[in-house]
């Protein structure tokens, strides 16, 4: 989802069931409900932990977050990462889980091999435990200036011990080519690559954001996502681009809203439209910070 333009989506289709256990355990009456973070730390909070932990409170959830990396970037690109220690990375998840055992987790940047394998045990041990919740992954690759995010070995690990353990994957199209080894490139290209990655894994759904080129919509005033479903085949979101600079994190921004709008009990297609919508508007009243890839506006609906 990353690039100049992005678009507010409405589904063409309707289709697909939550790949989620019922959640009441986590979501008390009358406490709002937890969501995890687990990402890296972007200085400027336009993306990673601290924008993450803003498009919760948006979405009237209370976040907490375990980081994987920390990050010298501004919006001008990334200059520098240093990952967290796995086993510093394992104790903040196990002590957070300890006492805030959450309704969902949302996963971004993980920086490095031992982290991969870090968060994928740690969501093996929830689903041996039986408590099945909500799990997005934003598969964060490469940043938007070229910067790789996740060295090769953690590519793979990613695809064989996370893939299994989570219900979500939200690639742009260039992620989507990494993940299946195919060459995206076009709307029926990145239909089928959506369809190979989510019929790998049983119970799995894909959303291929598009957006960084006008050749991944219809028409240059519109930009088309792509959402796989379980049994339900590929559904299409359809929207306008929204002309700006400031589009620092839209894929972060996405992934987190898709995640807390799962934990209030929103369908797949309902979760996908309103976090595009949210995005939307996320982007049309940016700040206009920074001299490069600015950040979003990510608490619009609490002005509103």
């Amino acid at each position: 989802m990353l690039g100049k333009m992005t678009r507010m989506g409405e589904a063409r289709t309707v289709s697909g069931t939550a790949r989620m256990a019922p959640i009441e355990a986590e979501m008390e009456p009358g406490k709002k409900p937890v969501a995890l973070t687990i990402a890296g730390f972007d200085p400027t909070s336009g993306a990673g932990v601290t924008a993450d932990l803003q498009i919760f409170a948006a979405h009237g959830v209370f976040g907490i977050s375990a980081i994987t990396a920390l990050t010298v970037q501004s919006t001008l690109g990334v200059a520098a990462i240093e990952p967290i220690e796995a086993p510093w990375l394992a104790k903040t998840l196990e002590n957070l889980w300890a006492d805030l055992p959450a309704a969902g987790v949302k996963i971004g940047m993980l920086g490095s091999e031992g982290a991969v394998r870090v968060v994928a045990e740690f969501l093996r041990a929830r689903r041996a435990s039986g408590r099945m919740i909500p799990v997005v992954l934003d598969p964060v690759l490469r940043s938007s200036s070229g910067h790789e995010l996740l060295p090769a070995p953690g590519l793979e690990i990613l695809q064989a011990e996370l893939l299994p353990e989570v219900g979500w994957i939200t690639p742009n199209w260039a992620e989507l080519g990494l993940l299946t080894g195919r060459e995206v490139g076009s709307l029926r290209q990145a239909r089928d690559a959506a369809e190979e990655l989510g019929r790998r894994h049983a119970g799995l759904h894909v959303v291929a954001t598009g957006g960084e080129s006008a050749d991944f919509g219809k028409t240059a005033a519109e930009t088309v996502d792509l959402l796989w479903t379980p049994g339900g085949g590929v559904q299409e979101f359809t929207g306008e681009r929204v002309e700006t600079q400031s589009t620092h994190g839209t894929g972060c921004a996405f992934s987190s809203a898709l995640l807390a709008r799962l934990v209030g009990g929103d369908a797949p297609v309902e979760a996908v439209a309103g976090a595009k919508a949210y995005v939307a508007e996320a982007l049309r009243s940016a700040p206009g910070l920074g001299h490069g890839r600015g950040p979003l506006d990510l608490l619009w609906p609490l002005r509103t």
